[in-house]
């Protein structure tokens, strides 16, 4: 009998104590998820995923993050509820990748998914020179950042890696930007003698030296090649000539009309809706958030009545549902005002056209405006999302 109650006692101690550890790390997870709202509210563009695991008197945290910060706050909050803990989280870029934390895009056009296998859903692309920070390692992928910010996965032969002087010396050295639509780097100053690589739309690659014809350019592998003049310029001259206006916000827009769709697409090659106002801003000189979902959140609001009278050419359109009681509103579309007495705009459904608001146009899209939420504005805004290329180079830690 004693020993059937000793049985019981320790059988009680042993319910009571994991539901003791239960509440304390559900509490803890809570803290955590509080912090992440505030410092880490968007995993497309920092990490904050952390674990609790109770062993014996000591909270072992687990996971990995971005942000230095957010899990310092973490730590304070738990050290001052008095709670011991063993602190192994990763916080990335860390030893997975040892001191080659950046790295350019090799390929005319990288894909970069949403896991670290080639089956992954396209999250995004990059473009021929494109500078990338690389967070972690998995496999044959590598987790990088764009300069949109946006994480997600490439495959290793799509970007050479570098060093931060190696990163710095390319970021710093003198480039050319391709501004046609498709293109070739040759392996002689012929057209007849073979390609080194294709190039599209914004590809930026190192200059060397120039002739009447052809510019002298090396790849990020430093491979060289030679770039017809007539299809690109240097890129500082890009930068000081570009003019963000309306009017040229409609001239790369409409130069890119006709291109196919594709999920995860933002290059020539194929690009969905986000991807294609990404491209015509980049274009005229901003890097902008990436998803459509994120880039209503930069820029001045505008259009509030949802009439479409105080537009201007190059305001950013959102499509989507609207919130309700029981749910938030969902950006799932976006496109670029053209005005005119037609109430046209441009956007990638399909592929890149142009479509009306205005219900006696042939081309009315009576779907969008029905599913209409409002506009940005970005033209002469400043916004930390907004980022003009004419005041930054490259990609800073």
């Amino acid at each position: 009998m004693k020993f059937l109650n000793i049985i019981v006692f320790f059988s009680l101690l042993l319910v009571f104590s994991c539901k003791n550890d239960a509440v304390n790390l559900s509490e803890l997870t809570k803290i955590s998820s509080e912090i992440k709202k505030e410092m880490a509210p968007d995993s497309r563009v920092e990490l904050f995923d952390i674990t609790f695991k109770n062993n014996y008197k000591m909270i072992v945290l687990s996971g990995k993050t971005t942000s230095k910060m957010a899990l310092q706050m973490l730590i304070d909050s738990l050290k001052k509820r008095n709670i011991s803990i063993e602190n192994k989280v990763r916080v990335l870029p860390d030893t997975a990748v040892g001191n080659q934390q950046f790295a350019i895009a090799k390929n005319s056009v990288i894909n970069i998914r949403s896991d670290a296998k080639h089956s992954a859903e396209l999250g995004t692309q990059a473009l021929l020179g494109m500078s990338l920070k690389v967070l972690d390692k998995e496999g044959d992928f590598y987790q990088i950042q764009t300069p949109d910010k946006y994480i997600s996965w490439v495959d290793k032969g799509g970007i050479v890696r570098m060093t931060k002087t190696e990163f710095d010396a390319w970021n710093t050295s003198k480039k050319v930007i391709f501004t046609d639509i498709f293109g070739f780097i040759y392996k002689e100053k012929s057209v007849e003698n073979g390609i080194v690589s294709d190039i599209s739309l914004g590809g930026i690659i190192q200059y060397i030296n120039q002739d009447d014809n052809f510019y002298t350019v090396k790849m990020p592998d430093n491979s060289v090649g030679f770039l017809k003049k007539n299809e690109s310029i240097s890129y500082e001259n890009w930068l000081q000539t570009v003019t963000p206006s309306e009017e040229n916000i409609e001239v790369f827009a409409k130069k890119m009309e006709g291109f196919p769709y594709l999920w995860g697409g933002t290059s020539a090659k194929g690009m969905d809706c986000s991807g294609f106002t990404k491209m015509v801003y980049l274009m005229n000189g901003f890097v902008i958030p990436r998803d459509a979902s994120q880039q209503i959140n930069a820029g001045k609001t505008v259009d509030e009545n949802g009439t479409f009278s105080d537009l201007q050419k190059g305001d950013l359109l959102f499509f989507g549902k609207k919130a309700t009681e029981n749910s938030k509103q969902k950006v799932t579309h976006v496109g670029i005002w053209l005005g005119n007495d037609k109430q046209e705009f441009i956007h990638a459904s399909g592929n890149v056209h142009i479509s009306s608001m205005d219900s006696t146009q042939p081309h009315f899209d009576e779907l969008n405006k029905n599913r209409y939420l409002g506009s940005k504005r970005y033209l002469g805004e400043k916004d930390a999302q907004i980022v003009d290329l004419k005041t930054t180079i490259g990609l800073k830690e």
